[in-house]
């Protein structure tokens, strides 16, 4: 079995919903991250990057 198993909480999933999938894999989070998502808008001849979501990653060990 692997050692660390990261699980990413999918679009239209709740973070309970992705909690019982980590276990239902037999794993027990051990961490939590959040990453934000950008996209590159431009504006006025300007390249800028808007942020447009927060993705959320749990890090998990076998139990």
């Amino acid at each position: 079995m692997a050692k660390k198993k990261r699980f990413e909480v999918q679009d239209g999933e709740t973070i309970e919903e992705c909690l019982e999938r980590i276990q239902k894999e037999g794993f027990a989070p051990v961490g939590r991250r959040e990453e934000p998502v950008f996209q590159e808008v431009k504006q006025n001849g300007k390249i800028e990057n808007i942020p447009v979501k927060q993705k959320i990653i749990f890090e998990a060990r076998p139990q």
